[in-house]
This record gives C-alpha cells, sequence and structure tokens, in this order.
C-alpha cells in the first residue's frame, strides 16, 4: 500500500494518490480578481496539471465537489464546465453554494479520481 503526495506544503498537499484512488483538495484559482468564468478556468486548468502529475487523465476522475460563493453563478459556472469536461465520461458531481474565508473566492473545487485497472 503506497501513498505518494504531490503539491506538498506545510499545511496540505494538493494530491494525495493512494492504491490508484487521487483525492484533490479544494482547489482556487490563483487570480481571484477574475470573474467567475476566469477562476472556473483557472480552476480546471489547475485541476488538469494536478492529476497529469499524478499520472491520470481526465476520463480517470469519478467525482467533483464545487463550490460556489453565489449560487447566481451557477449557469455561466456551467458554460465553462460543459466545454472542459469529457462528453464520453463525465464525472459525478454536487455543486453547493458556501461561504468562503475570502469574499474574492467565487469557486472551489475538489476532485476524486482513480487509476484504470
Amino acid at each position: 500500500m503506497s501513498i505518494s503526495r504531490f503539491g506538498k506544503g506545510p499545511r496540505m498537499s494538493q494530491v494525495v494518490l493512494w492504491n490508484g484512488q487521487l483525492l484533490s483538495s479544494a482547489q482556487v484559482a490563483k487570480d481571484l480578481e477574475f470573474d467567475i468564468a476566469g477562476q472556473t478556468r483557472q480552476v480546471l486548468e489547475k485541476i488538469d496539471a494536478l492529476i497529469a502529475e499524478a499520472g491520470l487523465r481526465q476520463e480517470h476522475i469519478l467525482s467533483f465537489n464545487i463550490w460556489l460563493s453565489d449560487i447566481a453563478d451557477y449557469a455561466e459556472f456551467n458554460k465553462i464546465w460543459d466545454a472542459w469536461i469529457s462528453k464520453d465520461s463525465p464525472p459525478t458531481r454536487v455543486c453547493i453554494e458556501t461561504k468562503f474565508s475570502s469574499p474574492k473566492i467565487k469557486v472551489k473545487m475538489q476532485v476524486f479520481a482513480v487509476a484504470s485497472q
């Protein structure tokens, strides 16, 4: 049973890979001055990079947890999501509204993926 940690910092790892299962920390945009579309794109780019670093691809993603600071952004978020997500292997997902530690954060996402067997 091996555990690999990617993007390790003093407080947490960005991704943990255990027995072919990947779990990410909640990801936020690098530039919080962007609107919901810009932040969503940045978070999805970060997720692409994190899963690639662990040797996985989008098709390995099973589930997403998505938090929006304002549910009124749901339709705009989905425009970016729909252009990004694999039509052949879409994951399950939950999307809820929540309050964040910074009012500039518009979206956070966490991903669960597994390596192909």
